[in-house]
């Protein structure tokens, strides 16, 4: 594509897909958590329909990197290396390769999941985000600087998926994302508002440089921002394979960037960076009514929690109560936020690395039996719970303490299916917005450590997800693929960005697309809704004053806030006799649906 071409798609897609946030935003309380990927618009979708291949990515030049790749012939982890190089380029608050990932996989014959999650250095212990008294640092001093950087995992998990499924030459999935940094890109309305809403940025000075002008002022929306660096570093990768990054020059760097923090020096090595694994684990996979629903396991904590809150549902039927007219009703709202509060209760008292702390009693399965989540399903009455207490799942011989992490939203979700019967869905993240605010060789840093646990025991005893060396961080991270019970065929694709909150944001699409019977544009666009075991949580302004005071009188304590989900879907469905694929981008962000 020549330049003129990248430009145009870049300045029309994005500027159409802004606009202003709801007018009227109605607050009650404060918000749970920190937000630093703001909300940045919303802008109502249509979807889009497909015989043959679609992707599906939170910016359109991504969208079009993948798309591109799938034309040529590509099979979808090929899609999924275009749209993620790109996706380091102009989305670089929320994903990038100096972060990590999750990736559920079929190929049409079986499903399989990979973990790019980073890993902890081997000089870290469980003190990494405490004083010298033992007590948790501040947000500030976690995030910012060098402390919180672990060893990326995006490239080794991208490269081992490839050499089972790739089709295109690792090479030949470079090339967009070179040509895009080398002749830049239009900076979007989304990245100018997240770089002037950041107030750590600025402090590197290759960041201050890359995204600010010469009197200080973010680059503004339509600038042309070239980075030559990146370029440089993925020809590398592209001719050299992951060993470019991760051992030599580029490992070097990071180590380097790393130590020299002037106030927040970490703890990450060139030795760490060049162990690093990507490894293939067994999926979590639950049957739904009549579909089987895959995600992603520990140390990601989507796919148990996501697999507990449909089995709960399963008891607690929710099918009944569909939006009217696209509202939500109480007691859809009800039900489902119950069921978050009991998932919840357990992720943050259960679930951690495997490869360091065992689930509780027989592991998946225990959390996963249908008798015990029967047990949970019991508890929701006509009145909300407020805090769920945690379950004891069979034969558990564990006790541990609560969870103090902190799981920030700047990450980006994309979704592809090909036309030889393949599908994927990952989640990639850097996981605050700009990661450490460390920017080395054209990308950002991550400070997934920070996503550990600051405290590592309480009264209960040790805290499952504890900083540990070599250790992988907890994340909500929760890539999602669902397949017809009786057929196998794979039925739909989707997943989001969000911090914690990722959980509700994809059970929501579930419940809407599988219960609901919407189509995925339609399920994602529903108002995001949900609890993490404290306040139940609403979009702001997208839930009628009517449905709020009926939440109220049941006993929800309830937080309406901007709530800025990155949610893509590809379904199938059958129209007029035919099959086709139908995919759906988030109205909260500038992703884009293509396909032929």
């Amino acid at each position: 594509m020549n330049r003129m071409k990248i430009l145009a798609l870049s300045v029309a897609l994005i500027g159409a897909l802004q606009a202003p946030a709801h007018a009227q935003r109605a607050k009650t309380g404060a918000t749970p958590d920190a937000a630093p990927e703001i909300a940045t618009g919303y802008a109502d979708k249509v979807g889009k329909s497909s015989q043959k291949f679609m992707v599906a990515a939170a910016n359109p030049l991504a969208t079009q990197a993948g798309y591109q790749v799938l034309k040529q012939g590509g099979a979808a982890i090929d899609a999924a290396i275009a749209v993620q190089m790109v996706l380091t380029l102009v989305e670089p608050q929320s994903s990038g390769i100096g972060g990590g990932s999750f990736l559920v996989y079929s190929d049409g014959k079986r499903v399989q999941s990979y973990d790019g999650r980073e890993t902890a250095p081997a000089a870290a212990d469980e003190h990494l985000f405490q004083d010298k008294d033992g007590k948790p640092l501040s947000r500030e001093a976690g995030i910012v600087g060098g402390r919180s950087v672990g060893a990326p995992g995006v490239l080794r998990m991208l490269e081992l998926a490839h050499k089972q499924h790739g089709r295109l030459p690792w090479k030949v999935l470079f090339q967009p994302a070179i040509q895009l940094a080398e002749n830049g890109f239009a900076v979007s309305p989304r990245l100018n508002a997240l770089i002037s809403h950041d107030k750590f940025l600025a402090r590197d000075p290759v960041a201050r440089d890359y995204f600010f002008d010469a009197d200080g002022k973010p680059r503004a929306v339509g600038y042309i921002l070239k980075n030559p660096e990146l370029a440089r570093t993925l020809r590398e990768i592209a001719d050299g394979g992951a060993d470019a990054f991760y051992k030599g020059r580029i490992a070097n760097d990071i180590a380097a960037k790393v130590a020299a923090h002037p106030t927040n020096p970490g703890k990450l090595t060139a030795a760490d960076i060049a162990g690093y694994q990507a490894k293939e684990r067994a999926p979590i996979c639950s049957d739904y009514k009549k579909w089987t629903v895959c995600g992603a396991p520990p140390p990601s904590s989507g796919g148990i929690a996501i697999a507990q809150m449909l089995g709960i549902l399963e008891y607690r039927d929710i099918s009944p109560y569909k939006p009217v007219n696209g509202q939500l009703t109480a007691e859809g709202i009800h039900l489902f936020a119950e069921a978050g509060r009991l998932a919840f209760a357990d992720r943050n008292r259960y679930v951690a690395d495997t490869d360091f702390i065992p689930l509780p009693g027989k592991g998946v399965s225990a959390m996963l039996d249908k008798g015990y989540l029967k047990q949970r399903a019991a508890l929701i009455g006509e009145q909300s719970m407020g805090t769920a207490p945690y379950g004891t799942p069979a034969t558990m011989q564990v006790a541990w303490g609560t969870d103090n992490a902190i799981q920030t939203p700047s990450t980006s979700h994309f979704v592809a299916v090909d036309k030889f019967g393949a599908g994927m869905s990952m989640t990639t993240s850097v996981e605050d917005a700009f990661g450490a605010r460390q920017m080395v060789d054209g990308f950002m840093l991550n400070n997934q450590l920070t996503d550990f646990s600051f405290d590592s025991q309480d009264a209960d005893g040790p805290i499952a997800n504890r900083v540990q060396a070599g250790k992988r961080p907890r994340s909500a991270m929760s890539p999602t693929l669902v397949f017809d019970k009786g057929t196998h065929k794979l039925v739909l694709a989707t997943g989001s960005p969000g911090g914690s909150a990722i959980i509700n944001y994809v059970a929501k699409v579930l419940v809407g697309t599988l219960d609901w019977d919407l189509n995925v544009q339609q399920a994602i666009s529903l108002p995001n809704i949900g609890s993490r075991n404290g306040p139940t949580e609403l979009e702001a302004g997208r839930v009628s004053r009517e449905v709020v005071a009926q939440l109220k009188a049941r006993g929800h304590d309830i937080r309406e806030y901007d709530q800025n989900s990155g949610l893509q879907g590809i379904q199938r469905r059958t129209v007029n006799g035919k099959q086709e694929w139908f995919g759906g981008a988030d109205p909260r962000r500038e992703g884009v649906v293509l396909g032929d």
